[in-house]
């Protein structure tokens, strides 16, 4: 499928992957969109695979994409999710993950609420570990995929504009897209209200915005991300009525524009709050192409580091 290596044996982060592996992922995905398009759409390339699915926070678009990519690989699948399990009883992350590798798992996708559990794992087990995401950390995979539905609309992502708007504060989505994006070559700005940028974001080589008719205006393509109220404890808006008003991007903000701009979404949409549904199901929406290619793209990743693993084997 493919004759590069991936520089790291785990993805942690896209701040610890280079711009060849970036690349490398997106010509593997590519490959394995024409697969899932076939009429059969398995592949044996994970055949002595075996990974852990484990979600310590609630998950359904990543989730399911993740075993939909790891069956399409014919890898076997265990699914682990803390609810009902004994991490209720106050075991630790640790010992959780070494009765699942006790039963001979080969690699670890996981989803935890606290930022840097997943490097801590890669310091203790011998799976390889992906990040589905970590707190407010990051969320490697999501960024992967909107990166490459860009460069598949936009022909390059070198010199192209992209703002992300919303609850950037809040969102692991915003920080990997950030660090994916500006490896790639593009020209990033953030957009929201004040309260939802964190202070030292301009550190990372980003624009701040707080004005949404001109940061719609200056950008070729919009990520527009949700507000998470699951994670917010205190009120960082007056209202979500409020909110959608002043930063939410509808039909008419887009008819205003002199262009047509690309809109993008990770999921889940809070339609009528951050993006209206004439905008989410119009033409100009790569929100179900984000759903196909997200499957390509951890196919990609789970192939090429199955692949570092056969190598370490050996």
């Amino acid at each position: 499928m493919s004759e590069g290596k991936l520089s790291t044996n785990h993805l942690l982060g896209i701040k610890y992957i280079t711009t060849a592996d970036i690349e490398l992922i997106f010509d593997t995905a590519a490959k394995f969109k024409d697969v899932i398009n076939r009429p059969i759409k398995k592949v044996p390339s994970l055949r002595d695979i075996t990974i852990a699915n484990l979600f310590f926070e609630n998950s359904t678009r990543t989730k399911l994409s993740f075993e939909l990519a790891e069956k399409r690989l014919s890898a076997d699948v265990i699914n682990f999710s803390s609810s009902g399990s004994s991490v209720k009883k106050g075991e630790t992350l640790l010992d959780t993950v070494n009765n699942i590798l006790s039963m001979k798992v080969d690699m670890v996708v996981m989803r935890h609420p606290a930022p840097g559990a997943h490097y801590f794992l890669s310091q203790h087990i011998d799976a390889q570990i992906v990040n589905a995401g970590d707190g407010t950390h990051e969320h490697p995979t999501q960024a992967l995929l909107d990166a490459y539905s860009m460069k598949e609309k936009l022909g390059t992502l070198r010199g192209k504009k992209i703002c992300i708007f919303g609850d950037i504060l809040h969102s692991r989505v915003a920080l990997s897209n950030i660090y994916c994006l500006k490896k790639m070559g593009a020209k990033i700005r953030v957009c929201g209200p004040p309260t939802l940028i964190p202070k030292h974001i301009g550190s990372l080589g980003v624009e701040v915005s707080y004005d949404v008719d001109d940061s719609l205006r200056w950008c070729d393509a919009a990520n527009v991300l949700r507000i998470q109220l699951e994670r917010q404890d205190i009120k960082y808006i007056p209202s979500l009525r409020e909110y959608s008003m002043y930063y939410g991007i509808n039909k008419q903000k887009l008819d205003n524009l002199d262009k047509q701009i690309t809109i993008l979404h990770p999921g889940p949409i809070n339609r009528g709050i951050e993006l209206s549904s004439d905008v989410a199901d119009s033409e100009h929406s790569l929100i179900l192409q984000q759903v196909e290619n997200g499957v390509a793209v951890r196919m990609a990743v789970l192939f090429l580091l199955a692949n570092l693993r056969g190598d370490r084997a050996a």
